[in-house]
């Protein structure tokens, strides 16, 4: 029987995202897995993980909104925008901030925004990343990036950290693919007149997946040498719970099965529209790039299953 599905999974801080993929190819058995978006190593949270047939899905949920908790540390800022850098500036925070001024430069950052990449990232530029230009002690021109902030919040109060060194906000943020929430962190600090970095960072929700539905590295290694990790895996049907569904009859089926472009006027309206059978998803169609009034496969899901 061939293994599908979305394993939730809770990255532990000091694995890469790849680590963890490591890891369930062996409870699964599997080589065929990949993840929805790459975590910092020091970053925790959820890491949903496309397995079998799911992981046609990946670009689909790497597009999708993901959600943070963590905290903004003001007094320094680093190389790399969070603790793992050098410090490359100093302030000290002689009071607590206001509740005005916190406010005020939270709300200052919601919404449509252009950010530069961390000179330690991911992001290419000329076939190299930028984390290698970095390490290298050189410096390129980085791409702007337009992201959106959906939500961005003060959580609690202030505090100081255990030295007093920085004054630490907790927060949580929504936001779109592609936002660097380090540099948000130090955006706040440049709005409050101080130099800042992102001190921890936890992910909370991504493909649609909360933490609560998440299974920590011990828990997956136990129910592996139970032989019960198959059983811990969302069907596809879980994560595509927010787009447009559409059931399908014996006739439309077949043409589904065979990849055919379809008229977008007999079916609803939809920039992803998941075409299933007995509420099992079979494809997902999206308007055709150059056929005007024309729907065509973006991903094939289950068509290959017998339905």
């Amino acid at each position: 029987m061939n293994v599908s599905g979305i394993l939730p999974l809770e990255k532990p801080a000091g694995m890469t995202s790849h680590d963890c993929v490591l890891r369930a190819r062996r409870w699964l058995n599997t080589r065929e897995i990949g993840h929805t978006g790459t975590l910092d190593p020091d970053v925790t949270g959820v890491l949903p993980l496309c397995v079998g047939r799911a992981t046609k899905l990946v670009p689909i949920l790497m597009e999708g909104p993901k959600a943070y908790e963590g905290k903004i540390a003001l007094g320094s800022a680093t190389t790399t925008e969070d603790t793992g850098g050098e410090v490359l500036d100093r302030k000290a925070v002689q009071d607590a901030i206001p509740d005005e001024e916190l406010e005020w430069a939270f709300a200052s950052l919601v919404g449509e925004l252009r950010q530069v990449p961390p000179m330690y990232s991911a992001v290419k530029v000329n076939g190299k990343r930028l984390y290698e230009y970095a390490r290298a002690g050189e410096t390129v021109e980085r791409p702007v990036r337009t992201v959106t902030v959906h939500a961005f919040n003060r959580t609690g109060d202030t505090a100081w950290s255990a030295d007093r060194d920085h004054l630490l906000i907790p927060f949580s943020v929504a936001c779109s693919k592609g936002t660097y929430v380090r540099t948000l962190a130090v955006e706040i600090g440049r709005h409050l007149g101080y130099p800042a970095h992102l001190s921890m960072l936890r992910r909370t929700m991504s493909a649609g997946i909360g933490q609560n539905a998440c299974m920590s590295i011990s828990e997956m290694d136990g129910r592996s040498e139970e032989g019960r990790v198959e059983d811990l895996l969302l069907p596809v049907e879980y994560v595509l719970r927010d787009y447009l569904h559409y059931e399908v009859s014996d006739r439309e089926l077949e043409k589904i099965k065979n990849g055919a472009v379809l008229p977008a006027s007999t079916y609803p309206r939809s920039e992803r529209l998941v075409f299933t059978k007995e509420s099992q998803a079979l494809a997902i169609y999206k308007p055709h790039p150059r056929k005007q009034g024309m729907i065509k496969p973006d991903v094939m899901l289950r068509v290959d299953e017998g339905h």
